[in-house]
C-alpha cells in the first residue's frame, strides 16, 4: 500500500527512510498503527521521539496560536533547532501540512496514513518569505501503514536545497549551514530515530 503524496524528485538531495514491526496479533498492530499516527499529528513528541539532537516541534494555526488539539490539514510546525535561528523566522524555521493521505481502516487487512509537510513564511512575520533552511520546493512526507500484522514507517525527503537566496546575508549563512549539515546526513540520524520510535508502544523506550 503507497501514499500519493511523495513528489517527484528534481533537484537538490533525497533519502528514504523505512522501518517495520511485526507483532503477534492483529490488534496489536492495529493499535500500533493508530498511536503511530497520532504521533505524527502531535509535533510535541516529536523531538522525543527523534532524540536529544532533533529539533523542537510546536504545533501553530494559520493565525499564529498553538491549539490544544491533533494538527489538521494547513496547520504549522514551527521548529526550534539546536542553533541560531533566522531573522524571517524569528528564530524558528517553519513548515505547513499541506496534504494529508488518511486511509485508516482497522476492520481491513491494510491501512495507511500520510503527511506531508512544507517550507512556509512565519505567520506572524508581515512579509510572507519562506523561513527555512530548504527552499521551497523540498518536502518531507512521513509514512505509516500496516499491511495485517505488520506496520511500517517511512521518511521520504525530496528536493532538498539550502535556502541561500533571501534577502538576509545573515540568514543565508545560517541556512547554508543548517541546509549542508542537513545534507551531510545528520538530518537522517533524527528522522531514523523518530521512524524508529514511532512504532514503539513507549516514547523513548
Amino acid at each position: 500500500m503507497e501514499t500519493i503524496l511523495i513528489p517527484q524528485q528534481k533537484e537538490g538531495k533525497h533519502n528514504d527512510l523505512y522501518f517495520s514491526a511485526d507483532f503477534a496479533t492483529r490488534d496489536e498492530a492495529v493499535d500500533c498503527f493508530k498511536r503511530a499516527y497520532k504521533r505524527l499529528l502531535n509535533p510535541k513528541v516529536w523531538h522525543e521521539l527523534g532524540g536529544i539532537f532533533s529539533g523542537e516541534f510546536v504545533l501553530v494555526d494559520e493565525t499564529g496560536n498553538q491549539p490544544h488539539r491533533l494538527a489538521q490539514l494547513g496547520d504549522i510546525y514551527r521548529i526550534d533547532l539546536p542553533g541560531p535561528g533566522t531573522s524571517a523566522g524569528n528564530g524558528y524555521d517553519w513548515v505547513r501540512i499541506d496534504a494529508i493521505d488518511d486511509r485508516s481502516d482497522e476492520t481491513g487487512e491494510e491501512e495507511l496514513f500520510s503527511l506531508r509537510v512544507a517550507p512556509t513564511f512565519n505567520p506572524s512575520h508581515a512579509t510572507p518569505v519562506t523561513a527555512h533552511f530548504f527552499k521551497p520546493g523540498a518536502s518531507s512526507t512521513f509514512v505509516v501503514s500496516r499491511t495485517g500484522n505488520q506496520v511500517k514507517a517511512g521518511y521520504h525527503g525530496r528536493n532538498e536545497v539550502p535556502n541561500n537566496d533571501t534577502v538576509s546575508t545573515i540568514d543565508n549563512l545560517r541556512n547554508s549551514m543548517m541546509g549542508t549539515a542537513a545534507l551531510a546526513g545528520l538530518s537522517e540520524i533524527q528522522w531514523s530515530s523518530m521512524m524508529e520510535a514511532l512504532l514503539k508502544p513507549e516514547l523513548g523506550g
